[in-house]
């Protein structure tokens, strides 16, 4: 029976299940992820939605109301918080500990076909959790007009990004994430806070373009819908994320390589993989390898005050 429907669909994606392979085996990995995305799909009914599919390390699901698939969406982050815990006190592997999840949830008509969902809903929130970070749930627009007011208020606005294989951009609001997320970005010293920064530059080979916080956020990828391309086979099509929040400009790793950072007049490297750091002064991006190395795909960035992001333009 075919019917269409007005449906909140949500995607979910466990992240780190590589490294179980890696450690445990390919028997005892596969019982684990297969138990974990178990225990993230029985929020699904008992928050009113339907389990549309498992897919490997992750699961479809759709809902009636925005309301109810965001209830599932933090019951999901809840009971993975509930294993990797319950894990790491019984002594559990490193690659269970370093367990994340990404969700996405998007709101529209789709066609309910053979226990199947189709229709743009679908498309967008496939693509959408591409661009989620650890423990990050994305939701567009129209999610969260359906969402109460108090739980609206735990949103970010990341304003307009671009999907893969989508002509029209989306308006896109994140919840979470961000885990640690600072702690690396002042090991090498205070951030000053005199100077409020105004844009960032960011430069790669000819390419060079300044972004203010209104222009935010910012995709670095190799992808033809980034807005900061950086053609190169190492770079992942929406490899980083650079988000102006609380007055600081933020980078986010949204990759299978990773990325790296290193500032200026330091020697260490930043590691990020799935996580954030805060940008200030001046470095280098690494994306997909190390900026140390000479034939990696590196960006230059500067973080910029007013007056020297209004000398820039003018």
């Amino acid at each position: 029976m075919t019917r269409i429907a007005q449906r909140t669909v949500l995607f979910a994606d466990l992240r780190g299940s590589t490294s179980l392979f890696e450690t445990l085996g390919n028997a005892e990995a596969t019982s684990v992820v297969t138990h974990t995305v178990a225990a993230l799909g029985r929020t699904v009914p008992e928050c009113g939605g339907q389990l549309v599919k498992t897919l490997g390390d992750g699961l479809m699901a759709a809902f009636e109301l925005p309301a109810a698939g965001m209830q599932s969406a933090l019951a999901m982050h809840e009971a993975l918080e509930v294993l990797v815990t319950r894990g790491s006190e019984r002594g559990a592997s490193a690659g269970l500990r370093g367990l994340r999840l990404q969700v996405a949830l998007a709101c529209g008509e789709v066609v309910e076909m053979g226990g199947d969902c189709f229709g743009d809903a679908v498309n967008v929130a496939a693509r959408l959790i591409d661009h989620a970070s650890d423990n990050e749930t994305l939701i567009t627009a129209e999610v969260m007009g359906g969402l109460p007011a108090e739980l609206q208020r735990r949103f970010r606005n990341l304003d307009r990004l671009q999907l893969r294989g989508r002509a029209e951009s989306v308006k896109v609001h994140v919840l979470g994430g961000r885990r640690g997320a600072d702690q690396a970005a002042t090991q090498f010293g205070p951030v000053s806070n005199s100077v409020e920064p105004e844009a960032v530059r960011l430069t790669w080979i000819d390419s060079s373009e300044v972004y203010d916080g209104a222009q935010m956020p910012v995709v670095l990828g190799r992808g033809t819908h980034t807005q900061f391309r950086v053609d190169d086979s190492r770079v992942s099509r929406a490899h980083a994320r650079l988000d102006w929040h609380g007055g600081v400009f933020q980078l986010t790793d949204l990759s299978y390589n990773g990325s790296y950072v290193r500032f200026s007049g330091a020697d260490e490297l930043i590691s990020l993989r799935r996580s954030s750091c805060t940008l200030h002064g001046s470095g280098t991006i690494g994306l997909g390898g190390s900026p140390l190395d000479p034939t990696s795909p590196s960006v230059r960035f500067e973080v910029l005050s007013f007056h020297e992001a209004e000398t820039t333009r003018s």
